[in-house]
């Protein structure tokens, strides 16, 4: 008799299914990618610069031309005929008088800006050293307007206590002032020289609009 294959469903305790491992869902990594520049743009920058630098010195050239080439010179021999080729020369307009050049103003300003004033043309207020200087002035001015005003570069901070602009010692001796001058009072504390034909003619005013007399050294050529 042939056998029979009997099948039995045989179910086993404390099994457990196969444990299934959870794989979280793969991350998206956040690469960091730096902004990309052209490559000509630090070409583009650089030549800006140097265009900008090019036009400053272009100015400042243009400034230095109209102040200095362009100024009309008028020269003398500085040595007598026949020993050599030097010449002291002044700007055109200007007065001179041994090693410097004067220019004597025509319109009003006050001490300040007269400062100023001369100090844009290379030069400053006048500062008188010696008597024949105060008779070269002084005979100058006298083609002006009687009684008129030029500011010199004389000037006092405290009452009393004379200072020239360019910090030459003030040497009481050499000054030129008019009998009863100075005042020396705290409202008055700028110099003025007056057109006159008196010889001693400086005087203390206010700081207020006068004429102007600047003084540069003579350009030796």
């Amino acid at each position: 008799m042939a056998s029979e294959i009997t099948y039995a469903e045989v179910k086993f305790k404390n099994a457990s299914p196969a444990a299934v491992v959870e794989v979280p869902p793969e991350t998206k990594k956040h690469e960091h990618h730096p902004q990309k520049y052209p490559p000509w743009l630090p070409w583009l920058i650089s030549l800006l610069l140097l265009l900008v630098c090019i036009a400053v010195i272009i100015a400042l050239l243009g400034e230095y031309v109209q102040a200095g080439y362009r100024r009309e010179w008028r020269c003398v021999s500085a040595v007598p005929r026949g020993k050599g080729q030097d010449w002291m020369c002044c700007p055109k307009g200007w007065k001179r008088f041994q090693k410097s050049c004067y220019y004597v103003s025509d319109d009003k300003m006050p001490w300040a800006e007269s400062v100023q004033n001369c100090t844009g043309m290379g030069s400053h207020l006048v500062v008188i050293n010696s008597k024949a200087e105060q008779a070269f002035l002084t005979n100058e001015l006298r083609q002006s307007q009687k009684g008129t005003n030029y500011y010199i570069g004389l000037r006092a901070q405290v009452v009393g206590h004379w200072r020239w602009v360019d910090q030459t010692p003030y040497n009481e001796t050499a000054a030129f002032w008019r009998t009863g001058e100075p005042s020396n009072v705290a409202v008055e504390m700028c110099v003025v020289i007056h057109s006159t034909t008196e010889s001693h003619n400086w005087n203390d005013a206010r700081c207020e609009s006068h004429k102007r007399i600047c003084e540069a050294a003579a350009v030796t050529a």
